[in-house]
């Protein structure tokens, strides 16, 4: 588990940079301000639980079937909240109207919320 955790951790961080460099280079003439500021919102949120994901993989202080919850909750919590945040600032670009689903931020957002909350009581209790 502690791998699959690292992994995503590097995967979620590797994409942000690239993510971010798009956002800076590409985007920055395309979207208006607060539509970039909302990408790079995405962005730096993913980049953190990148990191997050990196230390939890990486402590041995909790045991890796109580880690689990924490990962999943961080892991779809991006998903949902990173990536909800990129479609709605792309939305004016793309065929789908994306803020017809934009109830999934919060919701990522809350995950994220619980991910830290979780992942503090397990390593405090371990």
């Amino acid at each position: 588990m502690n791998k699959t955790i690292f992994t995503t951790g590097i995967i979620f961080g590797t994409t942000a940079v690239i993510l971010g460099a798009f956002a800076a280079h590409g985007l920055k003439n395309v979207l208006d301000v607060t539509a970039l500021e909302s990408f790079e919102t995405g962005v730096t949120y993913q980049m953190y639980h990148a990191f997050a994901l990196m230390i939890l993989g990486s402590i041995s202080k909790v045991e890796p079937q109580k880690k689990k919850l924490v990962y999943w909750l961080y892991t779809i919590g991006v998903v949902f909240f990173s990536l909800s945040i990129y479609l709605l600032a792309l939305n004016n670009f793309l065929s789908f109207d994306f803020k017809t689903i934009a109830f999934i931020t919060p919701i990522g957002g809350l995950l994220l919320i619980l991910g830290w909350i979780f992942f503090g009581i397990r390593y405090f209790r371990s």
